[in-house]
């Protein structure tokens, strides 16, 4: 069924203009951005299958252009379209991180990571460096390991939040895997560098693990 011969109410444009962007799903927020569809199948149709191939909206845009140019309905320019919707995302929470104080935006905070983590297939380790007043100085991947993995030296991050003068830091790490519960080395190295950190006067305010769809707080979980 083309997306014309849907009633007015019921298509994704109009439904967006006349009850706002929530009132629509995933797919039709999606079939939006892609416009077109092919022949046989319609635009709604080519955004739910795209959905469900990558398994979620997150999963879809975690996907490389290369990924994405492959599948049929999308061409270089759609997948090139959707790749630089991710980075949009990415820049505005980066500059609302910047403006405001991290520790009134949690749910800020966890959105960012995990747009920074996005796609990546390999355990990472990166610190959100802070200064007195909680705003953001930088944000750094110091660490990269295998898939189940990264090497993490406290030293490294005491020496980096030095020369940025930070107050605070939090850590991030990612599970490629998924599942954001954190191993007994995980909780070690968060008591490891909390410790470090202190010697200097520099609070490690959290260590946020990042999985797919989810994250974990070690600070909310009483494991720091």
């Amino acid at each position: 069924m083309a997306i014309k011969t849907l009633p007015e109410e019921e298509r994704p444009r109009e439904k967006l203009i006349s009850q706002g962007p929530s009132a629509l799903s995933d797919a039709e927020l999606l079939a939006i951005l892609l416009r077109t569809g092919y022949k046989g199948t319609n635009v709604l149709t080519l955004a739910s299958q795209l959905i469900h191939h990558f398994q979620s909206l997150d999963g879809l845009l975690s996907a490389s252009p290369t990924q994405l140019k492959t599948l049929k309905g999308l061409g270089k320019a759609k997948a090139t379209e959707l790749s630089a919707i991710l980075e949009i995302c990415q820049r505005v929470l980066s500059e609302k991180l910047s403006q405001k104080s991290i520790i009134n935006s949690p749910d800020a905070t966890r959105q960012y990571l995990q747009l920074h983590f996005r796609g990546i297939q390999r355990e990472e380790f990166a610190c959100l460096f802070l200064d007195t007043r909680h705003r953001v100085l930088a944000l750094e991947t110091l660490f990269q390991g295998t898939l189940d993995s990264a090497p993490v030296y406290p030293r490294e991050i005491v020496k980096r939040a030095l020369e940025l003068n930070a107050a605070a830091v939090i850590a991030s790490h990612n599970h490629p895997s998924g599942d954001p519960k954190p191993s007994q080395a995980d909780i070690r190295i968060t008591q490891t560098l909390k410790n470090a950190l202190a010697l200097l006067d520099i609070r490690l305010l959290d260590h946020i693990i990042v999985g797919k769809g989810d994250t974990l707080s070690l600070a909310e979980q009483g494991l720091m």
